[in-house]
């Protein structure tokens, strides 16, 4: 018999994000989505939250969460020497204090139940060194030491993985794949020959918040077609 569990997903109202909480919410559990659209997935509870400057809203969370995934993200590609200081932090910002902030407050809601779990996401680029990503790997190779961090202070209650996806067709990644010469050259770097979806890594993501990854903690998972380890 199915378990309800209580799921707060950050960012859950495009890309990655939406597609978990569709997944979620299709297996029958409770998803309180938050992000600073007006609007959300039909039949999550949806909260306006902006990560960079708003205090999490905690009062409209259940007194239990079973797992909080943080999937908001940035595309800041430029050469070294024109990324500006604040772009930086505007990446930081947004990527690890975002998560921080959000963790901290449903913390004492993960504590409440027998085992809870934390999705975090990053990017291939921080494992593969990849031109014109020095500012969001920098703020994702941030996140991933926050999860390493996270998962041995929390354990045994609550577990911490990061999904580290390649290029994949949300609306992030638009300006990317805008025209089918880009899709198919993106598609081509790849060893499985097509770039990601949001399925991928939303189904990722669903498995490490569920118990079928109760003994899975502490890892940085790439979804990425193959890109950070095949060579052909």
């Amino acid at each position: 018999m199915m378990v309800k569990k209580n799921y707060l997903i950050i960012g859950g109202s495009s890309g990655i994000g939406m597609e978990l909480v569709n997944k979620l919410l299709a297996a029958g559990h409770n998803v309180f989505s938050a992000s600073r659209r007006p609007f959300g997935s039909l039949g999550a509870t949806h909260l306006v939250f902006d990560a960079t400057k708003d205090e999490f809203p905690i009062s409209s969370l259940p007194t239990q969460l079973d797992g909080l995934a943080y999937c908001p993200g940035s595309i800041t590609l430029k050469p070294f020497q024109r990324i500006t200081d604040q772009e930086f932090l505007d990446d930081f910002q947004l990527n690890l204090l975002g998560a921080v902030r959000c963790i901290r407050a449903a913390l004492p809601l993960l504590k409440n139940v027998e085992q809870s779990s934390i999705v975090l996401f990053s990017t291939v680029a921080v494992h593969q060194g990849m031109t014109y990503h020095a500012s969001i790997a920098a703020a994702k190779g941030a996140v991933e030491g926050l999860s390493k961090a996270l998962a041995a202070e929390l354990a045994p209650k609550i577990r911490v993985n990061v999904i580290a996806p390649s290029l994949t067709a949300t609306p992030l990644a638009a300006k990317i794949i805008s025209s089918p010469e880009k899709l198919m050259a993106s598609s081509e770097r790849h060893p499985l020959k097509r770039i990601g979806t949001a399925n991928d890594s939303a189904s990722m993501a669903a498995f490490l918040l569920s118990q079928e990854a109760s003994w899975v903690s502490g890892q940085v998972l790439a979804v990425d077609g193959g890109l950070s380890t095949v060579r052909l």
